[in-house]
């Protein structure tokens, strides 16, 4: 723009318009240079074209040749105001996308058995994330391990996680194995959610890997059997002639419950015994309170061990002491550098009494950060319901509101368990980001107490001392989940190494 508007511009634009004149001289001179047969077809082309240009800017009425440039260069100079608004608007986009994305993402934090608590074991072998020798030198030390002389019976009674809801869509079906059973769980075109033993009773094939859910019935991938989900009684042979069902046709039935987010199934040595009532939150079914995220990990210990760090009060200053900042690894938790602030705990185990349900107790917890011990900020009361073995609703309240944390644990093996932390509350921008950071914190401090149960022995007779009460009352408490027939921990392991 600042070349054509210049003396040297409109030089150029003249010397362009005595070019478009010379086309009758190079046309009539045609001839003297016929013998230079490239030349003559680069000015024969060029003739055209500038004859062609000559006369739409005389039939469109765009004026002189220079006119047309100065047309064009003004628009040249909008062109970069354009980009920039094309630019500002790309960012903008993206910018608005990333905080829909932070507003409404949940956050998921998994870790597997092999990720967490022995890095003290691969860092000596000098074994790497990605290394094929990492699952093998992990379980050889689980093998190895001493677990204890006389452990509980590894699948207590009581409602137990089996899926996440947002794991089972409509028309679904799923093999999920747990509690020393193998399930198939499936969710019908309505949305019911049934839970039947896997296995077909004809010739043993496993109903939730590719079995196909039809109405209130899951079809066998092997023969086309339909088993009800209703009782679990078999509806249709398709290739049965006499199109009779043998009445001896039929899949135990669990009874499941879905709830909070979670599908839970009863589980009972005595089939007859009855369930009890459960504890719904309310501001979750209703939609109140939002799901913000969760941690997901696999913990090698009995069950018993994780709700027990409930009742274990001494743990929390020495194993959640020290600063959030110097990680999950309790090897390196106290650098000298993150000595400036300390987490402080204040807890207290309640067994339930007398007029109480004897399936629930309690805890009562409030947690503060404390800042050259001097100051105190992060103030969090804590109120937490653990209702039966393997299930716990924390209750928590903040100087910007409430929020919970539910907790399931399920035995995946003897000595495995699944540990789900599922997070909700109102949603607003302080939410947005304060649930992000307490699921990050959490799992964190949970992750120490792994590197724990990962390789700790459990003891049946622990020598306690009287500030160790409330593991004794705990450990009382919870024997009411064990049976006289419940499987004990020796048969379960051998019915699962064979």
């Amino acid at each position: 723009y600042r070349v054509v508007r210049t003396g040297t511009g409109r030089a150029l634009v003249g010397w362009l318009g005595w070019f478009c004149s010379s086309t009758a001289t190079v046309h009539t001179s045609r001839t003297a240079i016929s013998r230079f047969g490239a030349m003559e077809k680069l000015g024969s082309m060029m003739e055209y074209r500038l004859k062609t240009l000559t006369s739409w800017m005389a039939r469109t009425g765009n004026g002189t040749l220079e006119e047309l440039l100065h047309d064009a260069c003004d628009t040249l100079v909008l062109w970069p105001w354009t980009t920039g608004l094309l630019w500002y608007g790309a960012l903008g986009a993206a910018l608005t996308y990333g905080f829909y994305l932070f507003y409404y993402q949940a956050m998921v934090w998994k870790r597997d058995l092999t990720e967490i608590g022995y890095n003290h074991i691969l860092d000596a072998a000098r074994i790497g994330k990605s290394d094929r020798k990492r699952v093998d030198t992990v379980n050889r030390a689980r093998r190895l391990r001493k677990i204890g002389d006389r452990l509980p019976p590894p699948y207590p009674n009581g409602w137990f996680s089996v899926l996440e809801s947002e794991d089972l869509a409509r028309g679904e079906a799923k093999s999920v194995d747990c509690l020393g059973q193998n399930l198939v769980v499936f969710r019908t075109d309505a949305g019911e959610v049934n839970v039947l033993d896997a296995y077909c009773p004809h010739l043993g094939a496993n109903l939730g890997v590719g079995g196909i859910v039809r109405g209130d019935c899951i079809e066998c991938p092997f023969h086309h059997w339909s088993f009800s989900g209703r009782d679990g009684q078999c509806t249709n042979i398709p290739y049965s002639k006499s199109g009779t069902v043998p009445k001896v046709a039929r899949l135990r039935k669990w009874r499941s419950l879905e709830v909070n987010g979670f599908i839970f199934v009863w589980h009972h040595v005595d089939r007859e015994a009855e369930p009890w009532t459960f504890n719904v939150v309310q501001e979750i079914e209703d939609g109140r309170w939002v799901y913000y995220g969760k941690n997901e990990f696999l913990v090698n210990c009995h069950i018993q061990d994780v709700p027990e760090n409930g009742a274990d009060v001494a743990h929390l200053a020495a194993v959640h002491g020290p600063n959030m900042m110097s990680g999950s690894d309790i090897r390196y938790s106290r650098p000298a550098w993150a000595d400036f602030g300390m987490h402080s705990w204040l807890a207290s185990w309640q067994a339930p009494d007398e007029s109480e349900p004897t399936h629930v107790a309690k805890m009562d917890l409030v947690h503060s950060f404390r800042i050259f011990n001097k100051f105190e900020v992060g103030k969090i009361d804590v109120r937490a319901y653990q209702i039966g073995p393997g299930y716990v609703q924390l209750m928590m309240n903040t100087s910007m509101g409430p929020f919970v944390v539910l907790q399931t644990v399920t035995p995946i093996e003897p000595l495995v368990q699944k540990v789900i932390h599922r997070f909700y509350a109102p949603r607003n921008i302080w939410n947005a980001i304060f649930q992000k950071f307490a699921i990050l914190a959490e799992s964190i401090m949970f992750e120490r107490d792994m590197m724990v149960w990962n390789h700790k022995q459990f003891i049946d007779n622990p020598l306690l001392i009287k500030e160790d009460r409330l593991i004794k009352s705990y450990r009382k408490w919870y024997s009411q989940f064990y049976s006289e027939n419940s499987v004990s921990f020796t048969m379960a392991k051998e019915k699962l190494d064979w």
